[in-house]
């Protein structure tokens, strides 16, 4: 193996959606927010809408985050070098990371040593001081946790956590937990639970341990989804409030005050002194819960409630809440009368399929973030001047898919990337001009919004507008055509318009944008010049008002990357054509370097189904069917002259075929190998750019590099060193063509990402002989935390000193890095 080269590599841009679940989110006092994305912890600055980092340790579907000091403690935490990070998984493990302000660095700090039996579903903190907290953690077993943990003052001592009680709430899940310090009761703490029979349990306890049951609280009628005790006010130190939420679409606001200590408040049963609420004794106090208001607004389930955070130690009497209805709201006291009213209500325009799953607010009270049930965020700052006028307006935030990303590709010229996923929709990520240094990457368009999982997808290479195909669960590849808003909009990102099509071409596009169809398979064209009026939808049918229809879609030009609104329903290409053959599902699809033909396979348990079909760009008519395989074919590439396809299956074996083109336009195809190269599923393979050789990826954890020689016969001619795990993808691209070196992309399973230097040398004597060096293993930090889906190099003609290359994975994470070699 030749000698190792130094490569830099530089994390570029993440595309992630949320995980769909309540009491993902969390805005800790840092002033970034974290959310689970798969089995990650995904970490995003507000400010600048992009993810910095992704967290890798949870084997499962991360549920929850809570930040350590949350925003709800920002007052108490304005400068401190580390913050702290808690995480809770499906499969009841919770893990502490550390982040160190100074240099922005990231660590797995320990796994709490006694995990939940089931899954966490939330988790919620009291700093007591900078660096003492307590925190609890409820599970969908009932049983709730609680801990104490101390941060290190020193940067040599570890942080110390232990676990002062494990309480078994209710046979039944607990889905929402909050702390808070019995008023002027120091060191006495009350915890308040939530969960599925309608009442909200409270339990008192000690700093050091033991927490015991102390009354219930009555009045919701479904499922209490959201609890959050408020701060002590200075006008009021004797009381503190609690508010709760439930799927009963109310709101309810506690009282919990000090009504006098033990021996001298005793208590006359009455019926009146019943109607106030229920009492209970905390050490020396005697204390009493009652109702302070009812909220009623939200027209759905209400899935959180937050009060704002502190401002200089002042914590104003208002409340955000978000809700399944797509609307958050925020609730404060009239003035004059004291009478609860809502005064914000963010949200309804929207058209988005269901609602909000939760709602928080900015360390500052500014901003206000949503996360909703396409795994999106919605964020909304107050550029009010003053107290009196607020002006809540949309910003941007980051975005992705919510589900396993399973085809990745870039852009004829690389200007941007499109990527498709099992949640059912087709995205386009690229970055944005602006005037600052770092280049920030968003979502630019939805082209598709299927109502099928989407497998493969591949841009039609070859001059005239942008194209491509995709295949999802459904035995039809769809081919989509950009319309006109999105040319116009790609000359406002960072590569937009060089030369990726000209403006004197965009006059022949007559289609401005695309509609949703009514069951949301085909896509159906806006023209140019069709009247403006919206069409009669229902076609004067009476009864069918009751449905919710799909907006008319308004394609505009953008000049400033869209949020999710736009994203859903006004940046669709318009289908133009689809290809009938298969018998099952797609799995794989790509096109030629000319952009004269698309190959595309699809599931098989039989040679019959696995077929490779050969389509003709423009006419779209199928122009062959090349059979050799009997299982599945997962991955197709054509070498870089076209003259040889490629196909890999999981019958271990690849085939090479040789495809012929005559002068009349017509399409041969030969079998020229068929190779049985792997112990076990080949998932993907490369050709070299510069020649014709090859590399395959397989679950048996090889790489192995083949060499078609002169006599067309096919040699291995390298296996690289057995990797950790399954290779599930692979990309090879080149360095330089005088010495045939390249770069070989390795992806594996695991989600982790490997770069080796490969040398062929082709001699008279042996053939063909390669050599192979690891240059880079990327840090797990960088990484992906499931499988690797697909690796793509960026295609550039002139610099090839700086390299880019896009990854996508099970974690729902689209991944673009930068290497300099």
């Amino acid at each position: 193996m030749s000698e190792n080269t130094e490569v830099e590599a530089k994390r570029v841009f993440i595309g992630a959606g949320c995980n769909r679940v309540v009491n993902n989110v969390s805005w800790g006092a840092s002033g970034l927010v974290s959310f689970g994305a798969q089995n990650a912890v995904a970490i995003f600055c507000p400010k600048t809408a992009q993810i910095l980092t992704t967290l890798p340790g949870h084997k499962a579907s991360v549920n929850c985050t809570h930040w350590l000091p949350s925003s709800k403690f920002a007052f108490k935490a304005k400068h401190l070098d580390r913050h702290y990070l808690l995480s809770g998984d499906t499969d009841g493990v919770i893990i502490l990371w550390e982040l160190s302000t100074n240099s922005n660095n990231w660590r797995h700090v320990l796994q709490l040593p006694q995990s939940h039996k089931k899954g966490v579903t939330c988790i919620t903190a009291f700093m007591c001081s900078e660096t003492d907290a307590m925190f609890a953690s409820g599970s969908s077993d009932g049983v709730v946790n609680v801990w104490d943990v101390s941060f290190p003052s020193k940067p040599s001592d570890e942080c110390k956590v232990s676990c002062l009680d494990s309480i078994s709430a209710d046979s039944k899940a607990i889905v929402t937990l909050s702390l808070a310090e019995l008023p002027q009761n120091p060191g006495r703490f009350t915890l308040a639970m939530g969960g599925l029979d309608n009442k909200i349990k409270l339990y008192c306890g000690e700093r050091t341990g033991k927490f015991t049951s102390v009354c219930e609280l009555k009045g919701h009628t479904d499922w209490i989804r959201s609890l959050d005790f408020s701060l002590p006010r200075e006008e009021t130190t004797n009381s503190i409030m609690l508010v709760s939420s439930s799927q009963d679409k109310v709101i309810r606001i506690w009282k919990l005050v000090l009504v006098g200590d033990v021996g001298s408040w005793q208590r006359e049963i009455t019926l009146a002194s019943y109607i106030e609420g229920p009492v209970f004794v905390s050490g020396r106090f005697t204390y009493q819960v009652s109702v302070e208001s009812v909220l009623i607004g939200h027209e759905d389930w209400v899935y959180s409630v937050e009060w704002q955070p502190p401002v200089d130690h002042h914590q104003p009497l208002s409340i955000l809440s978000a809700s399944m209805d797509k609307t958050m709201m925020i609730w404060r006291p009239e003035k004059k009368t004291g009478v609860w009213v809502n005064v914000v209500c963010v949200g309804e325009l929207s058209h988005c399929a269901l609602g909000f799953y939760g709602g928080h607010w900015s360390p500052d009270g500014v901003s206000i973030l949503a996360h909703g049930y396409g795994g999106s965020f919605h964020l909304w700052r107050n550029v009010g001047s003053s107290k009196e006028s607020e002006n809540w307006q949309m910003q941007k935030v980051p975005s992705g898919h919510f589900a396993a990303v399973t085809d990745i590709t870039w852009a004829r010229t690389g200007e941007y990337l499109l990527s498709v996923s099992h949640d059912q929709t087709t995205r386009v990520f690229s970055s944005w001009k602006s005037d600052e240094e770092d280049e920030h990457w968003h979502e630019l368009a939805r082209p598709q919004v299927h109502g099928h999982d989407i497998n493969c997808v591949a841009m039609v290479q070859g001059k005239g507008n942008h194209r491509f195909v995709s295949g999802a669960e459904e035995k039809v590849v769809r081919v989509f055509e950009a319309p006109l808003s999105f040319l116009k909009t790609l000359k406002h990102t960072c590569a937009g318009g060089e030369g990726s099509f000209p403006e004197n071409l965009q006059a022949d596009v007559q289609v401005l944008g695309a509609n949703m169809s009514a069951l949301g398979l085909s896509q159906k064209p806006i023209y140019l010049h069709s009247s403006s009026e919206p069409l009669e939808r229902n076609g004067g049918g009476e009864g069918l008002e009751t449905f919710e229809t799909v907006p008319e879609a308004a394609p505009v030009e953008l000049k400033e990357p869209p949020i999710e609104d736009q994203l859903a329903f006004h940046t669709l290409w318009p289908e133009s054509h689809k290809l009938y053959g298969h018998g099952n599902e797609l799995f794989s699809l790509c096109c030629d370097h000319n952009g004269s033909l698309v190959a595309s396979s699809c599931k098989a348990q039989s040679a019959a189904m696995a077929e490779i079909w050969l389509w003709e760009v423009g006419t779209w008519k199928a122009v062959g069917r090349l059979q050799s395989h009997s299982l599945t074919v997962t991955h197709l590439e054509f070498s870089y002259d076209d003259n040889l396809l490629l196909s890999v299956s999981r019958d271990r074996h690849f085939s090479v075929f040789s495809i012929q083109r005559t002068d009349d336009g017509e399409v041969s195809h030969k079998l020229m190998a068929k190779v049985e190269a792997h112990k076990r599923i080949i998932w993907a393979c490369s050709w070299n750019p510069y020649g014709h050789q090859f590399a395959t990826s397989s679950r048996d954890k090889t790489v192995k590099i083949w060499s078609i020689e002169k006599d067309a016969h096919v040699k291995q001619v390298l296996a690289l060193p057995q990797f950790g795990s399954s290779v599930t993808a692979v990309a090879w691209t080149g360095l330089d063509q005088k010495e045939k070196s390249g770069c070989i992309a390795v992806g594996m399973e695991s989600g982790l990402i490997e770069l080796w230097n490969i040398k062929i040398k082709e001699t008279e004597e042996e053939g063909t002989t390669a050599t192979a060096a690891l240059a880079l293993r990327l840090e797990p930090f960088m990484c992906h935390v499931s499988a690797v889906n697909r690796l793509a190099w960026r295609p550039t003609e002139s610099n090839r000193s700086l390299l880019r290359l896009t990854s996508c994975g099970d974690d729902n994470c689209v991944r673009v890095f930068d290497f300099k070699f």
